[in-house]
């Protein structure tokens, strides 16, 4: 029998060495290798066995490309995150803060699924009373849905075997333990050795598994950074949980877009899915106000509008404030900068704070021409004109470059009653959309008339 081996683990990246370092040899980052002991069993490497069977080279285009069977959940709006519904053998990674409500979106997910096949539900964070009492509250139906409260991973994975689900649930990964560790449950070993184990399962039996992921104070998935490049996707629950809004957000997916967004609304029956998800970005104002401009963002493959709003106040200290939420606080910097050198508008002794409405995170650039509106019309306390919308990234030397998808951003804000559009020339529409006029701008010098 192979001897048992200290090795030293980094929490960021799940790189092993053989010596403690200050700094991980894998991902540069400092202070994060912790000691762990590899076991005998680990060593010799036989429990990985059946992934390390050897199979024929076969030519790429002798291989039938078939589209993957989806199982649909019956939640529509969790069904497009995950790209049109569930996939056999798939390992779906869904994290975020805690009472955000992934427990309860699964139990409805699972409640559903139950109709059509034999699906189990794993709690290692409560106990089976405690996800009865839940069901009960959401007014879900139990009946078809079978329920495990365990953290033994040597368990979990003989149910799995023996009671082949269609699809399972682990709430949470960060509760199992194996008992070839001595490590305690939750520690990175534990966390990349049940997610190894359980999905090697997953992809022998065909079982769709769920796992839930505990997140840091930063927001992202607690453990090592191995366990998202593991499993097939990888979805994050976002937004406040002191709203009643959540959004879902597909960053990894193999069977789907990556960036997809699904919205919901949390109820007293659980998490319901939003039809118009562009109507909670919009704040309703009973009279036009300055500093607001509405966009038109592409969050996968559905278009959203989102209100931007921007406050321009006299700065009462020596280092004006540069505040963004919802935006990339560097492109805020730059767009400051942009607006200064090609257009003479100059914020060195101004305070400016952005804001998206509803809580949602806009990562494209495609927001720039949104965020200068509405900065300048705070800065002159005049508001936009009434039905009017804008997209375009802006570049340093002061030209607004084209956004993706433009038809389709210019059909959502016309469906939703917007009568015009500022958007880059490259965007222009080749036909014209009813009720919807299109003003096409080329510099930044040119978004200044837009206020006149």
């Amino acid at each position: 029998m192979a001897k048992a081996r200290t090795l030293f683990l980094c929490s960021d990246c799940g790189g092993t060495t053989a010596k403690w370092e200050g700094r991980c040899p894998h991902c540069g980052a400092w202070n994060t290798l912790q000691e762990t002991r590899e076991s005998s069993a680990a060593a010799t490497g036989h429990r990985y066995a059946p992934l390390a069977a050897s199979t024929p080279v076969r030519r790429l285009a002798d291989i039938e490309a078939r589209e993957q069977a989806r199982n649909p959940t019956g939640i529509e709006e969790f069904d497009r995150v995950l790209g049109g519904g569930l996939v056999a053998g798939a390992v779906v990674l869904i994290g975020g803060d805690p009472g955000i409500g992934k427990s309860t979106l699964l139990l409805q997910a699972l409640a559903s699924l139950s109709e059509r096949g034999p699906v189990l539900y794993v709690t290692g964070e409560e106990s089976a009373e405690q996800v009865a009492l839940r069901a009960q509250r959401l007014g879900v139906s139990g009946d078809g849905v079978d329920l495990l409260a365990e953290i033994r991973l040597e368990q979990i994975t003989q149910t799995l075997v023996e009671r082949q689900p269609g699809v399972a649930v682990i709430d949470s990964i960060q509760t199992l333990y194996s008992g070839e560790l001595t490590a305690a449950p939750g520690s990175v070993s534990q966390v990349r050795e049940c997610a190894a184990q359980l999905t090697r399962i997953a992809k022998q039996t065909g079982v769709t598994l769920i796992l839930i992921g505990h997140v840091t104070k930063d927001g992202a998935l607690a453990g090592p950074r191995v366990l998202e490049h593991i499993v097939d996707t990888v979805l994050y629950f976002e937004g406040d949980t002191h709203s009643s809004f959540r959004l879902v957000r597909a960053i990894k997916n193999r069977f789907g877009a990556v960036n997809e967004l699904g919205v919901f609304a949390m109820t007293d029956r659980g998490l319901r899915g939003v039809s118009n998800p562009s109507a909670l970005f919009l704040a309703g104002h009973s009279r036009d106000v300055a500093g607001s401009c509405v966009m038109a963002t592409q969050e996968g493959t559905r278009p959203l509008l989102v209100e931007v709003q921007a406050l321009v106040d006299t700065a009462h200290v020596p280092n004006p404030r540069r505040l963004s939420v919802g935006l990339e606080s560097s492109r805020l910097a730059m767009l400051l900068a942009v607006l200064h050198r090609h257009a003479g508008v100059a914020t060195y002794d101004q305070d400016v704070f952005v804001n998206a409405v509803g809580g949602v995170r806009i990562m494209e650039p495609a927001a720039d021409l949104a965020v200068a509106l509405a900065i300048l019309s705070s800065m002159r306390d005049r508001p936009l004109p009434a039905g009017l919308l804008a997209f375009g990234e802006i570049g340093l030397a002061g030209e607004i470059r084209p956004a993706p998808r433009g038809q389709e951003r210019l059909r959502e804000a016309a469906k939703l009653g917007f009568e015009r559009a500022v958007v880059p020339r490259a965007n222009l529409p080749r036909q014209p959309i009813e009720g919807l006029h299109v003003q096409a701008v080329d510099r930044v010098e040119d978004v200044l008339g837009v206020l006149s």
